[in-house]
């Protein structure tokens, strides 16, 4: 039996069922000089602890180099791809992209759970292999796994990553844009237009406060924040707040006495 073929466990009945991680090579185009980086990848932290030989590493400490990897390359790919967009909206479009929700997505799309070795407990409830959580670190461990066997190849660990990333990235998109970006968006896509954002009168609300936006002479939406709102010279927005004045002993910047009247 080749070092690629082991299988942790294989012995016991219930490690019947885990793929070979041969056919985990020819999914992600990979074939692993060290295999050893391989299982430890697919080894999850209940294995190990169950485990007679205490040698049996586990997934955690390449989850850990993982997260960099992930964000290195997700970085400057966001980077070169879109030179005109700020660093907010790269921030935010990484962020996405390597949170748990898309890497348990790319994990369940390549069978990772099946490849990987579970303890007794994660191995009956057939939690382990469902697990949002789990399977994001395990795909995590196997991007390091990949980038270790490769030298420390960052271009090994971009030819497995990015193709799966960017099939994310309209989702991701769509997903992470608030309203307010999405307004500003059309606005900006329509020179003519130009947005204001404008205070109704104070009402005597301590936590919410009125607004409304306009497109030139038209008004494009009204709602309500959650910000307390800062109190306007009088002849501007009304008389500003109605701040009860402080007891004796007490500070001044108590909160706003609630009431529903508008002046």
């Amino acid at each position: 039996m080749s070092a690629r073929d082991f299988r942790p466990g294989a012995e016991d009945a219930g490690r019947a069922d885990v793929r070979p991680a041969r056919e985990l090579e020819k999914i992600v185009g990979h074939t692993f000089r060290d295999p050893s980086l391989l299982e430890e990848a697919l080894t999850h932290s209940s294995y190990r602890n169950e485990c007679r030989d205490r040698r049996t590493g586990c997934n955690e400490r390449l989850e850990f180099l993982g997260d960099s990897v992930l964000s290195v390359v997700t970085a400057e790919y966001l980077f070169k791809t879109y030179p005109r967009e700020a660093e907010g909206f790269l921030t935010r479009m990484r962020a996405a992209l390597v949170c748990e929700n898309t890497l348990a997505v790319l994990a369940t799309e390549i069978g990772l759970g099946d490849f990987m070795y579970f303890g007794h407990g994660e191995r009956t409830d057939g939690g382990g292999k469902q697990r949002k959580s789990t399977l994001a670190d395990a795909f995590e461990a196997l991007l390091a796994a990949i980038y270790l066997d490769s030298g420390s190849d960052l271009e090994a660990a971009r030819a497995f990553l990015l193709p799966r990333l960017k099939r994310m990235i309209p989702e991701v998109s769509r997903q992470g844009e608030d309203y307010k970006s999405i307004l500003q968006r059309i606005v900006q896509q329509t020179p003519e237009e130009e947005l204001r954002y404008e205070d109704l009168p104070l009402c005597r609300l301590s936590e919410f406060q009125p607004a409304r936006r306009r497109l030139r002479a038209h008004q494009a939406g009204s709602g309500t924040g959650s910000r307390p709102p800062r109190p306007h010279p009088a002849g501007r927005t009304g008389r500003g707040l109605d701040y009860p004045r402080p007891e004796r002993g007490q500070h001044s910047h108590r909160t706003p006495r609630k009431t529903n009247i508008c002046d």
